[in-house]
C-alpha cells in the first residue's frame, strides 16, 4: 500500500512524478493555469456579468450581497491590534506572532500546535490540498453543488461531483461509489453554496471506507455560524487521516486582512508545502488581528445571533411570498428565482443589489449573503420588484 508520507510516490495521493511536478510548478508559477479558489475571485467573475465596464463608476449605493462577506468588519479587539502592530510592519515576524496565534488555535480547537498550519486565509491550504492529494490517477471527490473549482487541470486529476442529499447533505456511500480509489474526498460543512449541515456519520464513513492513503478534506469556513454543525477537529486530535480548513474571513469579517488556518497530522501539513510559495507567511498585522479575535469575548456568539436574527427575517419575508429557499445555517442562502440565474442577476443589479453566482446543477437558484440589516431591506426591495 503507498504511504502518505511520500509525495511522490505513483498512484498514492499527490502521487505525481518528479517529472510532472516539476511541470506543474511551472504552469502555476506562469500563474495562468490553476483555478482561482477564494470566494471573491469567483464572485468577482461572475459579477462581470452584471456590472459596469473597469474603469466606470459604481454607484456608491450599490449593494453587494455576493461574496459572503461580514458587513461587521473586524472586531475592535483585533483593530486595535493591527494599530499597535503596524508600526513593526517593516519585520516578517519580530515577535513570532505566528507562534501565539498557533498556540491560541491549538488550545480553542484541542489539537497540538504541531497540528496547526496558519494561512492567508483557507483558499490557500484548500488549492495546495487539491494538488497534494490527486494526481492522474488518483482524483478529487467533492459535492455538487460545492464549494470551488475541483482539481485543477494541470494537474492531471479528475473532478468527480457527487450530488447532495434530499436533505443537501452530503452522500458519503455515494462518494465512495463514485471513485472508491479517488485521492481526496472533499466536504465543505456547512455547504456552500447551499447553507446545510452534512452529520459527522459521514464523515467518520469516508474515513471508515477510503482507500489507506486516501485522505478526507472538511471545509468549515461557515461552521460558527450554524446552530447543529460538528467540527472535524476532534478527528483531528485523534490522528484521523482528515485536513480540518478554518477562515476568518467570515464570522471575523477579516475577508481583506487575510487569515486561516489547517489542522491536520504535521506528515498531512507537510504535503501541503510544495505546492506554492510563502507557505504560512501571513501579514503581521493579519497574525495580530487574528489572535485578538480569538482571544475577544462572546464575540462568535454575539455575530452568530447578530446574522440568525438578519437570516431569519428575510426567510420569513420569502414565507410570507411563497419563495422556495433552502434553510440555511450560514451567512448565506440559496433562493429559487424561477428564472435563469443571469436575467435575476441583471435586473437586481439594474435596482444596485449585487447577488449570485452560478451553480450549473441549480440553474434558477441564486445564492445571497446576508448583510447588514439595512442591506437587507434593499434587497427584499429590489426582490419584490424584480418578481412581482
Amino acid at each position: 500500500m503507498a504511504s502518505l508520507s511520500d509525495p511522490f510516490r505513483a498512484g498514492s495521493p499527490g502521487g505525481l512524478s518528479r517529472r510532472h511536478l516539476g511541470r506543474l510548478l511551472g504552469a502555476l508559477a506562469a500563474g495562468t493555469t490553476c483555478p482561482l479558489f477564494s470566494e471573491h475571485a469567483m464572485a468577482a467573475e461572475a459579477a462581470k456579468l452584471v456590472l459596469p465596464a473597469p474603469g466606470a463608476a459604481l454607484d456608491p449605493e450599490t449593494v453587494f450581497l455576493n461574496r459572503n462577506e461580514n458587513p461587521l468588519g473586524p472586531a475592535p479587539e483585533g483593530i486595535e491590534a493591527i494599530v499597535k502592530t503596524a508600526r513593526y510592519g517593516g519585520r516578517y515576524h519580530p515577535f513570532d506572532e505566528p507562534v501565539e496565534l498557533t498556540a491560541a488555535i491549538a488550545e480553542l480547537r484541542g489539537v497540538k500546535p504541531t497540528y496547526v498550519q496558519p494561512f492567508a486565509g483557507s483558499s490557500d491550504a484548500l488549492i495546495r490540498s487539491t494538488l497534494a492529494f490527486t494526481s492522474p490517477t488518483r482524483s478529487w471527490v467533492m459535492a455538487d453543488p460545492g464549494y470551488g473549482n475541483g482539481a485543477p487541470e494541470v494537474s492531471g486529476a479528475k473532478t468527480i461531483r457527487v450530488p447532495l442529499r434530499a436533505d443537501h447533505s452530503h452522500n458519503a456511500k455515494a462518494m465512495i461509489a463514485a471513485d472508491p480509489n479517488a485521492g481526496a474526498y472533499y466536504v465543505c460543512n456547512p455547504n456552500n453554496p447551499s447553507g446545510t449541515v452534512t452529520p459527522p456519520q459521514e464523515i467518520d464513513y469516508l474515513l471508515a471506507n477510503k482507500r489507506e492513503d486516501a485522505v478526507v478534506i472538511v471545509d468549515e469556513a461557515y461552521i460558527e455560524f450554524s446552530d447543529t454543525a460538528q467540527s472535524a477537529a476532534g478527528l483531528v486530535a485523534a490522528d484521523k487521516d482528515v485536513l480540518v480548513l478554518r477562515t476568518f474571513s467570515k464570522v471575523y469579517g477579516m475577508a481583506g486582512i487575510r487569515a486561516g488556518y489547517a489542522l491536520g497530522r504535521p506528515d498531512l501539513l507537510d504535503k501541503l508545502r510544495p505546492f506554492g510559495i510563502n507557505f504560512g507567511l501571513l501579514p503581521i498585522t493579519a497574525v495580530a488581528c487574528a489572535t485578538a479575535s480569538l482571544r475577544a469575548k462572546d464575540l462568535v456568539l454575539e455575530r452568530k445571533a447578530i446574522n440568525r436574527r438578519i437570516r431569519d427575517d428575510v426567510f420569513a419575508f420569502f414565507r410570507n411570498k411563497g419563495v422556495d429557499y433552502i434553510p440555511s445555517e450560514t451567512s448565506f442562502f440559496m433562493v429559487d428565482v424561477k428564472r435563469p440565474w443571469e436575467e435575476f442577476t441583471r435586473a437586481m443589479a439594474a435596482r444596485k443589489v449585487i447577488v449570485g453566482r452560478l451553480w450549473p446543477t441549480w440553474p434558477t437558484r441564486v445564492r445571497v449573503s446576508v448583510g447588514s440589516q439595512e442591506e437587507m431591506a434593499k434587497f427584499k426591495g429590489a426582490f419584490e420588484k424584480v418578481l412581482g
